[in-house]
């Protein structure tokens, strides 16, 4: 007699653990959405001006795969592109970069920055609980200074990637991501690659204290309490709280900030988010520390917001709100 596997913890919708250690990442919530979460597979070939590809980067321990996204017009422009490193979000428990809802948004960005975006396939928890993801981050960072020094092949890169332009993006789980990477970066010989800046989008800074705007910001798809929590719960250090270096960047567990050496930061926060509050404590820290920080709000959106195809579509506000945060990612990418 087969004996059944018996569900131990989940958090709804999005993924279920069992009593042997498996875990299940099928989307169970509402059928529309399913799509977002749904995998793209990579084209070399152009389709509406862009070509998709993934290449397998060897570490010590496990290969890590890696997703590239390549402008068409890079093969007529004899100027080299800004490389954007981007981080997936996902409470370091969910999500892939090849999710449609990142291919969706991703695309757009590297057409309107003109650069290439590169996506490490980050480990997640609770099989790969933190650092993994942010080794993996560091590692793919590593990467790309192998390919600079002609250590590595990856013919993208070699013939189309500015490595002293070298920018590092992520959302939700993966803003926290950026931040990490960024301070390692500070500290290391990177060269001939240049992190030239850092823009963390709807980060999940939090303490172990809610915050006000965790207590009266309306819940959304995106975001609820109790994935803020669980996820949290099955990501950290066995044993940590939310006050970990990994999540409260700006507590006193964490690394003084007038100590690090961090490239201009690009802080985008959405105003009915959830985390804002320990997201604005965070800017406010990094002023304080006096760090070259920028600030963009988003007004009246809530946390990634601009991930929600069905909401982009249908929406002319929220579309609009997209729109006006890939301009305002652009910018910053051209100012530096």
């Amino acid at each position: 007699m087969v004996q059944q596997k018996k569900l131990v913890d989940e958090v709804s919708g999005w993924l279920r653990i069992y009593d042997d250690g498996s875990v299940d990442r099928t989307w169970t919530g509402p059928e529309q959405f399913k799509f977002m979460a749904d995998p793209v597979l990579p084209h070399e070939k152009f389709i509406d001006g862009i070509a998709v590809r993934d290449t397998i980067i060897s570490r010590e321990g496990h290969d890590l795969r890696v997703r590239l996204y390549l402008p068409e017009n890079a093969l007529e422009n004899k100027k080299k592109l800004p490389i954007i490193l981007h981080f997936q979000g996902g409470g370091f428990c969910i999500s892939e970069p090849d999710w449609f809802m990142y291919y969706q948004i991703y695309v757009r960005v590297a057409l309107s920055a003109q650069a290439i975006v590169v996506s490490p396939f980050l480990r997640r928890a609770p099989e790969h609980r933190l650092p993994a993801a942010t080794d993996d981050a560091f590692d793919t960072l590593l990467w790309l200074q192998s390919v600079a020094r002609s250590g590595s092949n990856e013919p993208w890169l070699e013939q189309h990637g500015d490595f002293n332009r070298v920018f590092l993006i992520g959302d939700s789980s993966g803003g926290n991501v950026v931040h990490e990477v960024a301070s390692r970066a500070g500290s290391a010989d990177l060269s001939p690659v240049r992190v030239a800046g850092a823009i963390p989008v709807h980060p999940g800074f939090v303490r172990s204290e809610r915050s006000r705007s965790e207590l009266e910001m309306p819940q959304s798809p995106f975001l609820t309490l109790d994935m803020l929590d669980k996820f949290l719960e099955l990501a950290l250090p066995v044993g940590a709280t939310k006050d970990h270096p990994m999540t409260c960047p700006m507590g006193a567990a964490a690394p003084a900030l007038e100590g690090l050496k961090l490239p201009p930061v690009l802080l985008c926060v959405a105003e009915m988010d959830l985390v804002r509050d320990t997201e604005m404590e965070y800017y406010e820290a990094l002023k304080k520390a006096k760090k070259e920080v920028e600030l963009y709000v988003s007004d009246g959106m809530s946390h990634s917001f601009y991930l929600n195809k069905v909401a982009v579509d249908l929406d002319p506000n929220v579309s609009a709100k997209t729109d006006a945060f890939i301009t305002r990612i652009k910018d910053f990418i051209q100012q530096h």
